[in-house]
C-alpha cells in the first residue's frame, strides 16, 4: 500500500522514488543530505590533491621531512593531529563554522601525510593507484545504491569490518618492530584494500539509510577516510610490484 502510493505520486507529482523499500522519510530530504555529503567529500578530495601536489612538486619540503630530526617530529605530529581533531569535531560537528574549520584542519593534515608518502613514490605508481581507486569507489558506490533500492542491507558488515580493521592495525604496529618482506607487504596491502572496499559499501549504506541530517560532517569524514585508506593500500601494492 505504502509503496503503491509512492509510485502514484512519482507519476502525478514528480516526487522522487524511495531509495530503499519501506522508506519512511521523504526521498527529497535524503537526496539533499546525500548531495551535501558528496559535495563536502569532493571538496576534501580536491584539497587533498592540491596539498599533495604541492608536497610532491616542491622537493625541498619532502627533503626537509626525510632528512632532518625536526622534519621527522613534524611528520609524526601531522599523522597524530587528524585523529586528535576528531575529538573536538565530535562535539562541534553541528556548530557552523567551527565544524568546517576543524574538518579543513583534519583534511589538510591528512593530505600533507599523503603527499609525503607520494613524494617518494614513482609517478606511474601514483597514477595507477588513483585510477584504480576512482574506479573502485565509483563502482562500489553505484552498486550500494542499486542494492539498497532492491532491499539489500549491509549493516551486518559493521562488526566484521571493525574486527578486521583492528587486526590490520595490530599487524601494522607489529611490522614496525619486525619489518615485513615484499610478499607480506603485498598481502597486507591486499587485505587492507578488501577491508576498505567493505567500508565503502558499509558507510554508503549508512549514508542512504541511517545518518541523521545533521551528521553530514561525520558521513563525509567516514567516506573520506575510506577513499584515502583504499588509495594508500593500493599504493602499497603497486609500489611493491614496481620494485
Amino acid at each position: 500500500m505504502w509503496n503503491t502510493a509512492y509510485r502514484k505520486s512519482d507519476v502525478e507529482g514528480g516526487v522522487a522514488r524511495p531509495l530503499y523499500p519501506a522508506m519512511l522519510e521523504r526521498p527529497e530530504l535524503r537526496w539533499a543530505f546525500i548531495r551535501k555529503v558528496y559535495s563536502i567529500l569532493t571538496f576534501q578530495l580536491l584539497l587533498t590533491v592540491a596539498v599533495a601536489a604541492v608536497v610532491v612538486s616542491v622537493r625541498p619540503i619532502a627533503h626537509f621531512f626525510a632528512t632532518t630530526p625536526a622534519g621527522l617530529s613534524l611528520y609524526i605530529l601531522l599523522i597524530i593531529t587528524p585523529f586528535g581533531v576528531l575529538f573536538p569535531l565530535y562535539f562541534y560537528h553541528q556548530q557552523h563554522p567551527v565544524n568546517y574549520f576543524l574538518l579543513g584542519l583534519f583534511t589538510v593534515c591528512l593530505a600533507f601525510a599523503v603527499g609525503l608518502t607520494c613524494a617518494f613514490t614513482n609517478g606511474k605508481v601514483i597514477l595507477e593507484s588513483v585510477i584504480l581507486t576512482t574506479a573502485v569507489v565509483a563502482s562500489l558506490t553505484l552498486y550500494t545504491f542499486w542494492a539498497a533500492r532492491r532491499g539489500h542491507d549491509f549493516h551486518f558488515l559493521g562488526p566484521f569490518l571493525f574486527g578486521a580493521l583492528f587486526v590490520l592495525i595490530i599487524y601494522g604496529i607489529i611490522q614496525l618492530f619486525f619489518p615485513m618482506d615484499k610478499v607480506s607487504v603485498t598481502i597486507y596491502g591486499c587485505l587492507a584494500s578488501i577491508i576498505f572496499c567493505g567500508y565503502i559499501i558499509y558507510d554508503t549504506d549508512n549514508l542512504i539509510k541511517r545518518y541523521l541530517y545533521d551528521e553530514y560532517i561525520w558521513a563525509a569524514v567516514a567516506l573520506y577516510l575510506d577513499v584515502i585508506n583504499l588509495f594508500l593500500a593500493l599504493l602499497t601494492i603497486f609500489r611493491v610490484v614496481d620494485t
